[in-house]
């Protein structure tokens, strides 16, 4: 079974707006399906509440679940975990059994979802690739802004998207919009597109719309600028030049590209003048508030899905916390994704998010608005 591609289509994403009447906590600790969502009448002309119903369908804990993005190893964890805890989405590493892509195992594992899974991957190309020998190989982000023009960029990057769509791939965490002179090797180096910012956006830009022509999801990293951190956050805590800084050239690509339709990851990143000191970019409140509200950037507001890097396999915060934390910490802050590499916590951190909830540090209303930005990104209608 097929499920929708991750993917804000067009069509979707105005039946939602239209309809939406905003969040909802309807049936939030039930399972309840009979809810119906609030109807249009005659007398007052109201529009009905679209979302209601479709929120109504999740108890709490399956509503937390749909925020989760997982790392699994095989066709076996993946469909236990998906059947269990229903959570939102898989993520495919360089250790995951390729079985699942390439003898369509992935099937299973969406038959085993009640919503529409988000099946994610690395596939940047260069080094950070993880499905070269199932669709070939293809140059480093640089290598490719140094050799093609931005068009012929997107025409091999809608072909690799095809691939990757008829693979069972949803979602892309690609491009990396990092603005970077870093040599090739060093930890962004030939990731990045270039050290100018209207080049990274020209060719970022190319390849959002080949994920989205060819029915992918596409999510821009690492926000809000890894291209002159100090470091490694796979090895320790990286500081990133003052906010001021980053203004003028980092944050440039996401600016440009922030109503491209694509999602945006969260880096592990100490911002001098945004972050406070022990908490990174991917667990900061004022670095969320940044993204969505645009105007410290001189951007959009941003309405799309928050992704965080991975939470469990990197130092910047693996040396600050654990994952139950880590997670908690992300969702509060703002994020409506948590993307971490391995499956077997997962039932620990539901249970500290349900614990969260009753507390009131993970508001119901904020979860819900989570849900549906997911939902929206994946493409999933919500018909009255």
């Amino acid at each position: 079974m097929r499920t929708v591609p991750g993917i804000v289509l067009a069509v979707f994403a105005v039946t939602l707006t239209a309809c939406s009447g905003g969040s909802s906590t309807t049936a939030e600790t039930s399972g309840a399906t009979s809810a119906p969502p609030s109807q249009t009448t005659a007398a007052t002309g109201t529009q009905p509440d679209c979302t209601a119903g479709f929120l109504a369908q999740y108890t709490t804990r399956q509503k937390l679940a749909q925020l989760l993005t997982v790392g699994v190893n095989g066709l076996a964890d993946a469909e236990a975990l998906v059947r269990t805890e229903q959570i939102g989405g898989v993520f495919l590493g360089s250790w995951t059994d390729q079985a699942l892509l390439s003898e369509k195992q992935i099937d299973r594992v969406e038959a085993a979802a009640r919503t529409p899974l988000m099946v994610t991957i690395d596939e940047e190309g260069g080094r950070v690739s993880r499905l070269s020998n199932l669709i070939g190989p293809a140059p480093s982000a640089r290598a490719s802004a140094q050799t093609m023009s931005a068009e012929e960029y997107y025409t091999q990057s809608v072909a690799r998207g095809r691939a990757m769509k008829d693979l069972g791939i949803t979602v892309d965490f690609a491009p990396d919009v990092d603005v970077s002179s870093q040599p090739d090797d060093s930890v962004i180096g030939d990731r990045s597109y270039s050290d100018d910012p209207e080049v990274v956006t020209r060719y970022a830009d190319a390849y959002i719309r080949a994920m989205r022509d060819a029915g992918l999801g596409a999510v821009m990293k690492h926000f809000p600028g890894h291209g002159s951190g100090s470091g490694d956050s796979h090895t320790g805590a990286v500081r990133t030049p003052p906010l001021e800084q980053l203004r003028q050239v980092d944050l440039v690509p996401f600016r440009n590209l922030i109503g491209s339709g694509a999602g945006v990851m969260v880096g592990h990143l100490d911002v001098p003048g945004l972050t406070t000191d022990g908490i990174p970019a991917s667990i900061s409140p004022q670095v969320m508030t940044l993204l969505r509200q645009g105007a410290g950037y001189g951007a959009a507001p941003f309405d799309g899905p928050i992704f965080t890097d991975d939470l469990s396999g990197m130092a910047a915060i693996t040396s600050r916390m654990g994952i139950a934390d880590a997670v908690a910490a992300a969702l509060e802050a703002g994020a409506d994704n948590a993307l971490w590499i391995s499956s077997d916590a997962v039932t620990a951190v539901l249970d500290r998010l349900e614990q969260e909830v009753r507390a009131g540090r993970l508001p119901m209303q904020q979860v819900d608005a989570s849900v549906l930005r997911m939902a929206r990104f994946k493409g999933i209608p919500m018909h009255c």
